[in-house]
């Protein structure tokens, strides 16, 4: 863009933002003045690498395309003691394995399939040693949903089955659990910017390489622009090669995916197209300002 001026005018301002992983950046940075420091802008863009899409192809989706978030930990109390003598104790390693397995019920029979939801328990912890029983054990969870509705209905579920599990084995004391009061916004691609910006692309890039996706349940505080006024748009850029993904297709076995230790984008396609695709649609807005 620097170098070909010429083509357009208008302001760009390119944002490098800290904590998008669950540290608030981009509301941090809204906080700070980020629109006041600096010129509102009319629109947000930003592109995110894909692990469902050939290397090179450019996803996109009107409308609300990413969940909402929520880091939900549980800490459950037990009374611990020796391993080879367990009567004599509560093991809260135990009340945890049940209130995991009895968290899978939260979606396959308290909600609704067509709303969206996702509970992970992606941490535990618990215990120093094989032959001692803890006194407690710490649970994160990773909750993803759209509708403010189901969300307080699941946050409830998470509450009441970890407090009746706990009942259940005895604890001495009720689990501590904690939730954000607010969680973070689903993204919502303002529909008349992602059309405009797809029809835009398919002329740069060729139609074939740029289709419509369906809505994710992963978030992105990205949606925190909007949140404030903003027309956005997240995109995604495919970064798998093809014949990976095909062969992955064919045997239902799906690649590796961001956040995995094995997620290898296919660097070149990936990076080349992701960099004509923001230009065209920079080109595209700036043209229209």
């Amino acid at each position: 863009m620097a170098g070909h001026r010429d083509r357009w005018h208008g302001t760009l301002v390119m944002v490098g933002q800290p904590a998008e992983e669950g540290g608030g950046g981009a509301a941090a940075m809204l906080k700070d003045g980020l629109f006041t420091r600096f010129l509102r802008p009319d629109f947000a863009l930003s592109l995110h690498d894909d692990d469902t899409l050939p290397a090179g192809t450019i996803g996109y989706h009107p409308g609300l395309f990413r969940a909402m978030s929520d880091g939900v930990t549980i800490t459950v109390y037990g009374r611990g003691g020796h391993a080879a003598m367990p009567y004599n104790t509560v093991d809260p390693v135990v009340l945890a394995s049940r209130i995991v397995l009895a968290l899978q019920t939260v979606v396959s029979r308290e909600n609704n399939p067509n709303d969206p939801v996702v509970v992970t328990v992606g941490s535990i912890h618990g215990g120093t040693q094989a032959n001692i029983i803890p006194d407690e054990v710490r649970l994160e969870l990773s909750v993803r949903t759209f509708a403010p509705e189901v969300r307080t209905r699941t946050l409830a579920a998470i509450g009441r089955i970890a407090k009746g599990e706990a009942d259940a084995a005895g604890a001495p004391r009720e689990p501590l659990v904690t939730a954000p009061a607010v969680a973070r916004p689903p993204v919502f691609n303002d529909p008349p910017l992602t059309l405009r910006l797809a029809s835009a692309l398919k002329k740069t890039l060729g139609e074939q390489n740029v289709v419509e996706m369906p809505s994710k349940m992963t978030s992105e505080d990205f949606a925190e622009y909007g949140v404030a006024g903003v027309p956005s748009a997240l995109l995604h850029i495919g970064a798998v090669n093809p014949v990976k993904l095909s062969e992955a297709r064919r045997t239902g076995i799906p690649v590796p995916a961001p956040h995995s230790p094995e997620w290898a984008p296919e660097r070149e396609p990936t990076l080349k197209a992701a960099i004509r695709a923001e230009a065209a649609a920079l080109l595209e807005l700036f043209r229209g300002n």
